[in-house]
């Protein structure tokens, strides 16, 4: 099964076949907008999150093909630098205020998080920190209904981009489905351990 580099350039592909096509079944919202915008070779080459973390191999990838995509979610300050967001901070621009104090528990094991595309309700959003196996960082689930939810959902930008251009499904139910598939659960469990003291995900009260 693709992970990492050659499922985003499987991705890749089928948007440069199709850049107008959208990302969901259910509303209108295209892969480009315009002209694509690849990041150049000058300035990939020294690209690193504010952290000093180095891009995620399937990330750096897709930036040399677009940073359109990933501008439209606030991912860059206006002269192009990375902007990431503690995790509370994010809660209290995208969801909600009230809840944003209770999610600061989180923000050191959470300082650097950066917006996705996908979710009506809940959200999906890339966490740097330490990397699974293959150089790559969790995209987790953001969920505030019922008892507020934060878990993995994906194992990488790789698999996100891979699920989201419909070239995989999600094997198990609920947004942690992928712990269950035999590739990609592996790597699942790889951040568990970095990230949730071994568990899935976290729920109210944190």
């Amino acid at each position: 099964m693709d992970h990492g580099v050659a499922l985003t350039e499987r991705v890749i592909e089928s948007v440069r076949r199709d850049p107008g096509r959208s990302l969901y079944d259910y509303v209108p919202v295209p892969w480009v907008v315009g002209e694509l915008r690849p990041m150049s070779p000058a300035a990939l080459a020294e690209a690193v999150f504010p952290s000093g973390r180095p891009l995620s191999p399937s990330l750096r990838t897709w930036l040399a093909f677009d940073v359109g995509l990933l501008a439209r979610h606030g991912w860059f300050t206006p002269d192009g630098a990375f902007a990431p967001r503690p995790l509370d901070r994010l809660v209290a621009e995208e969801l909600s205020q009230p809840w944003a104090e209770d999610f600061a528990a989180l923000n050191d094991r959470f300082p650097e998080c950066f917006l996705l595309p996908g979710g009506s309700d809940s959200r999906r959003l890339l966490a740097v920190g330490e990397p699974d196996s293959v150089g790559e960082y969790p995209v987790l689930a953001l969920d505030l209904d019922d008892l507020p939810f934060l878990g993995l959902m994906y194992p990488g930008f790789d698999v996100y981009l891979g699920h989201t251009a419909g070239f995989l499904t999600i094997p198990g139910p609920g947004y942690t489905g992928l712990s269950e598939d035999p590739v990609h659960g592996r790597r699942m469990r790889e951040h568990a351990g970095h990230r949730f003291d071994g568990d899935l995900y976290v729920q109210f009260p944190f």
